[in-house]
């Protein structure tokens, strides 16, 4: 039996590779090795692992949308912790993810200060985001952590997710911004980007949160 070292795999950007047949102790040790300082992001449930690396362009949609996404907390006043890709994993439900960016909102205070997130005790993000992600081991690790809602963003179009008993159901609103288009909007703004920049476009999202809000007052 030939045994590969993990640092002997080579993923490049934009491909991944799938482990099968994990057990947890061989899944944290996994983690153990790749370190926290890495541009790859995994993937684990029942067994199935998957490391992939993003392309340059996968980051900065993801940093854009985190933005926009901190923009309407700001603009609402709502009180927000980011924990970025941090690894969310459950051993009793065999399951692990590393989203591209997820928020605690009604559950911000728990995390202020929290180095370590354990979710046998601590509740998972309240919104994970990711960027194409067509793989059935994120799917079903998000569903086994139970995230409430996932905003996926693929080929131009924002897809909601939001968790209903023990699977997601597509979504034309969010649990989070009842009242606002985001499946709309938030596309919208990713091309503005790519033609006036990211600077210009964050304020204009800014401008466009405040009018909506100062014209749909009750």
């Amino acid at each position: 039996m030939v045994t590969l070292r993990l640092r002997q795999i080579r993923v490049t950007p934009g491909q991944r590779v799938i482990l099968e047949d994990v057990i947890w102790q061989e899944f944290e040790a996994i983690l153990d090795e790749l370190g926290e300082h890495r541009n790859s992001r995994i993937a684990y449930n029942q067994g199935i692992l998957e490391i992939m690396v993003p392309l340059p362009e996968h980051e900065k949609i993801k940093v854009i949308i985190g933005d926009l996404v901190k923009i309407l907390l700001d603009e609402l006043d709502l009180y927000w912790e980011s924990l970025g890709s941090t690894t969310f994993k459950r051993e009793d439900m065999a399951a692990g993810i590393e989203p591209d960016d997820c928020f605690y909102i009604q559950n911000y205070e728990l995390m202020i200060g929290k180095e370590r997130i354990d979710l046998s005790v601590d509740p998972p993000p309240d919104l994970a985001i990711e960027i194409d992600i067509t793989s059935k081991t994120k799917a079903s690790a998000y569903q086994a952590l139970k995230v409430p809602e996932i905003w996926r963003y693929f080929q131009g179009k924002l897809e909601i997710n939001l968790l209903q008993g023990d699977k997601y159901v597509k979504s034309e609103t969010s649990l989070i911004f009842p009242n606002f288009g985001v499946i709309e909007e938030i596309p919208r703004f990713i091309e503005m980007a790519k033609t006036t920049g990211t600077t210009l476009t964050l304020r204009a999202f800014r401008q466009w949160v405040r009018e909506y809000i100062a014209t749909h007052k009750p």
